[in-house]
């Protein structure tokens, strides 16, 4: 069993900058994936960014550019660095890890962009 708790959302002006960050209740080795994704009101949730315990990303095309995923390992953490947030980012952003035998998710953050 994995806890996962996500910070950092908020409300920001188009252009402006968030860091998600999303703590693990405990040392997870060799997960297939870690990361988050994001549900806008009405849409589907999707993938924002994923990184494997080797440390290979994935970013949506929608984010490339403009977000980064990082992570530290002795803080059993990672991080969503957003810049240049525009008004369609505007989401609730979960956290996930994929261990192959189970999928966790944290209860999300909102972030809103707007003017």
């Amino acid at each position: 069993q994995v806890q996962l708790v996500e910070s950092g959302g908020g409300l920001v002006q188009p252009g402006g900058s968030l860091r998600l960050s999303c703590a693990a209740s405990r040392i997870i080795f060799n997960f297939k994936t870690m990361g988050w994704y994001r549900q806008a009101p009405g849409k589907e949730r999707e993938l924002v960014a994923t990184i494997t315990s080797g440390g290979s990303t994935n970013l949506a095309d929608s984010v490339k550019g403009r977000f980064t995923l990082s992570r530290d390992n002795a803080k059993n953490t990672v991080y969503l660095q957003m810049n240049s947030l525009k008004p369609e980012d505007t989401a609730v952003y979960y956290c996930n890890v994929d261990l192959g035998y189970g999928k966790y998710w944290g209860k999300g953050t909102l972030v809103t962009v707007s003017s």
